[in-house]
């Protein structure tokens, strides 16, 4: 029997009981595969703050050293909302994780099933039948990560804020292997999103891009972008795109433009990659739900578990190498949602099933 260890940091809001449900499903998986799931709680965000006075403290960290992913909720909400920028749970928890694990490629999924075309701002006759689309953002590089960082006053009077982009001709290429491994495994077709007629490290990386898809997937379809069209081109006709990707800021734009347009963040899951391999040989990654912390649903047992469920699948396939396993929660999430199941954020209209009444129908459905 394989056992599958991995991190569990439910965060705050809705984290702790749209993970509890993800839980069940993942029992009811591992018993159908014979898998053994061993896992181990720790806080993280808002509520490790108030536990533990910091958004990541080092028994957490040291429990994500022990696994072999991190599944993980959501941090944040208006109680620390007041806290000094740096030390607000979603900064203070989520880039030193991005950092400390070398969590360099975020992969999210833009699915929007043909049923749920009306829960959607776009005119269902521009997607009749659904949205199936990647985004693959660098997440370690850019102008989040770039030194100098500061504010500063100047001898004037005035203050100065300095955020510097920074990217090597290395990150680009590590990130550009996996949009390759992506789009082989899809309609084989790229599209590599930057601002190169403005920024220097744009210019670096088209280049960079083009010249390195030349040599390692010819057989790819690739495109450039700049990212201002790109913004426009996803809301005009999102399916043109089957793998976009690009730098940090603006994935991280474009990403939750992509999710909105999908009709509900509820659905969509995403997963963080690392640089180094876990014990089993695959990547070390976190898995995480596009959403937030829902703070106004909190414990009303109306948060949808959809993308929660859909990040566990999503850490089945990538860090334990179980392809199998991760389609069948995925089908079953699907089979759920086209048998009617709906919850708070994609009810368009309908009464709202309860987070019990999601995780009934997936269940049932596996």
């Amino acid at each position: 029997m394989s056992t599958l260890k991995f991190a569990v940091l439910p965060g705050d809001g809705i984290g702790p009981e749209v993970m509890q449900v993800a839980l069940n499903v993942l029992n009811v998986v591992a018993e159908k595969h014979q898998l053994q799931l061993d896992f181990q709680q720790a806080d993280v965000g808002g509520i490790a703050i108030d536990n533990h006075g910091q958004a990541l403290p080092n028994s957490t960290l040291e429990v994500c050293r022990e696994a072999d992913a991190i599944l993980f909720g959501s941090v944040g909400g208006p109680k620390w909302e007041s806290l000094p920028p740096k030390e607000q749970p979603e900064r203070a928890a989520l880039l030193p994780l991005r950092k400390a694990f070398s969590l360099y490629a975020n992969i999210r999924p833009g699915l929007l099933y043909p049923e749920l075309t009306e829960a959607s701002p776009l005119k269902t006759d521009r997607i009749p039948n659904g949205i199936d689309i990647v985004c693959i953002r660098e997440l370690t590089g850019g102008i989040y990560f770039g030194q100098p960082k500061e504010t500063t006053s100047l001898d004037d009077g005035d203050i100065q804020a300095v955020d510097t982009m920074v990217y090597k001709k290395s990150e680009i290429e590590r990130i550009a292997d996996v949009a390759i491994a992506t789009a082989r495994s899809r309609g084989k077709r790229l599209c590599s999103v930057d601002k190169a007629n403005v920024l220097e490290t744009s210019v670096l990386w088209r280049k960079t891009v083009s010249e390195y898809i030349a040599e390692k997937a010819p057989e790819l379809e690739l495109s450039h972008m700049y990212v201002d069209n790109a913004a426009m081109q996803l809301v005009r006709d999102p399916n043109q795109f089957d793998v976009l990707f690009t730098e940090n800021m603006f994935g991280d734009i474009l990403s939750d433009e992509m999710a909105v347009i999908c009709g509900s963040l509820g659905m969509l899951a995403s997963a963080s990659l690392g640089a180094g391999e876990n014990s089993l040989g695959h990547p070390f990654g976190l898995f995480e739900p596009a959403g937030g912390t829902a703070p106004d649903i909190a414990g009303k047992n109306l948060a949808n578990p959809s993308a929660q469920i859909l990040s566990a699948a999503m850490m089945l396939r990538y860090s334990f190498g179980l392809e199998e396993a991760a389609a069948q929660i995925e089908n079953a999430v699907e089979t759920a949602v086209k048998g009617g199941t709906r919850t708070s954020d994609i009810a368009f209209g309908r009464d709202a099933a309860s987070t019990t009444d999601m995780e009934k129908a997936i269940i049932a459905a596996l």
